[in-house]
This record gives C-alpha cells, sequence and structure tokens, in this order.
C-alpha cells in the first residue's frame, strides 16, 4: 500500500512538473515569437521611412524646364569638375552610372561612343557615380579609378561623394540620363535607347534623337523616357 501511495505521488509530481514546463515552454515560444514580431515589424518601418525619405528627395528632382544646378565633384584623377568648367560646351549630357549595375555595365560602351561623337559637337558626357560604396563597395572611388582606366573613359566620371547630386537631379537608376543646354535647362530626362540587352537591336536612340532636336531648335520629343537599370544605392539614417 504503502508502495502504492509513493508511485501515485511521483506520478502527481511528474504531471505538475510536466505542466509546469509545457506552461514555461509555452510562454517563451509566445515571447520568442513577440520578439521575432516586433523585430520585423521594426526592420519594416525602418525600410518604409528609408524609401519615404528617397521619395521624398527624388520627388523634388527636376523636371523639363528646369535649370540645373551646377556641381563641383571629383574625377577619377582627383581634380574637381563642374559644368561651367567645361570649355566650349553647348549642352551636357549628364549620365548617373556606376560599375556595378550590369545595365550600366552594357551600356558603357554607347556611352563612350556618345562621347566620342558629341563631344566634338559640344555635348560632353559627364558621368556621376551615385552610389554609396558603404552599400555597395564596388562603387568605391578606387573601383571608379580601375574601371576608368580598364575602359579608358574618354569622358569626366565623377563622383558623387556624399550623395548630394543625384536627389536634386531626382535620379533613380543607373544610368540615368539629363540632357541640359549651355544654360543648364533641362531638355531631356530618361534612357539612352529603348534596348539595354543588345546594342544592335536598338530602334531609338533618344539621346541622340534630343541632341539633334537641339542642334535645329526644337524641343526633343519624347522629351522624357524611362530610365532602366539598377536602383540607386544609398543609406539613409533614420532619425
Amino acid at each position: 500500500m504503502k508502495n502504492l501511495v509513493k508511485i501515485s505521488f511521483l506520478f502527481f509530481a511528474l504531471g505538475i512538473f510536466m505542466t509546469s514546463c509545457g506552461e514555461a515552454t509555452e510562454a517563451a515560444n509566445t515571447a520568442a515569437d513577440t520578439v521575432k514580431d516586433a523585430t520585423e515589424n521594426t526592420a519594416e518601418a525602418i525600410k518604409d521611412g528609408a524609401s519615404k525619405m528617397m521619395n521624398d528627395e527624388v520627388s523634388k528632382g527636376l523636371k523639363i524646364g528646369d535649370s540645373a544646378e551646377d556641381f563641383n565633384l571629383k574625377n577619377v584623377n582627383g581634380d574637381l569638375v563642374s559644368l561651367s568648367n567645361i570649355e566650349g560646351a553647348k549642352g551636357y549630357i549628364v549620365t548617373f552610372t556606376c560599375n556595378t549595375c550590369p545595365y550600366a555595365v552594357e551600356y558603357e560602351d554607347r556611352i563612350i561612343a556618345l562621347h566620342k561623337k558629341y563631344a566634338p559637337m559640344g555635348y560632353p558626357v559627364i558621368a556621376i557615380n551615385p552610389n554609396d560604396p558603404e552599400v555597395k563597395e564596388g562603387d568605391s572611388f578606387k573601383a571608379m579609378q580601375v574601371r576608368a582606366e580598364e575602359k579608358s573613359f574618354p569622358f569626366e566620371y565623377v563622383f558623387d561623394e556624399g550623395q548630394k547630386v543625384f536627389p536634386k537631379y531626382g535620379a533613380t537608376k543607373t544610368p540615368h540620363v539629363f540632357l541640359l543646354n549651355k544654360e543648364l535647362i533641362v531638355k531631356y530626362i530618361g534612357a539612352i535607347d529603348d534596348n539595354h540587352e543588345d546594342a544592335n537591336l536598338v530602334k531609338v536612340k533618344y539621346v541622340e534623337d534630343a541632341i539633334s532636336a537641339l542642334e535645329a531648335g526644337n524641343d526633343p520629343d519624347p522629351a522624357t523616357t524611362k530610365a532602366v537599370g539598377c536602383g540607386i544605392k544609398s543609406k539613409k539614417k533614420m532619425m
């Protein structure tokens, strides 16, 4: 009889212990789920906040007919470059691009060709790398120097250090072109042409057509197209 009582007591104690463990485990799981949800919500809020900040900045970007602000950015040789210092210019092919984006890489030879064809006519390319190298290491200033030498860039390749210029223009992609006239009035915004994959299959050369229109004393038509490329890499600090 005593043994039976002992056994019953042991089972009773074990039941209480198992119930307590189960409740503790459930509580721990609930707490873990709560922390996970909070972390995900915080990350989403930060992402949404950063996106909103970027969109707010871009919404302030240039439109056709606006006057662009000049800049003073360092090129791959370490010299400061501004539009006003380019002699003999009738306009400027301001192109936001970078080293790493596949779209930008596909357009490199075409950007070189644009400069070689139109710089002698007074429309040089000024290529600006807008990416934050802390977000995209391959777009550092040093990497720019290496890429410029590898490709023998004939145009100015400058670094938007601190990302102060691209939001003012409203650039969102690499590549993204802003064609300005001599007075820095925006005449065309968008893509270089209509086929990023194959230069041989291009049917419409938007930038070239826009320059031809300016040379004829007309406004480009179309004046805007959709820029196709990679999103600009930016690290935004949340206050």
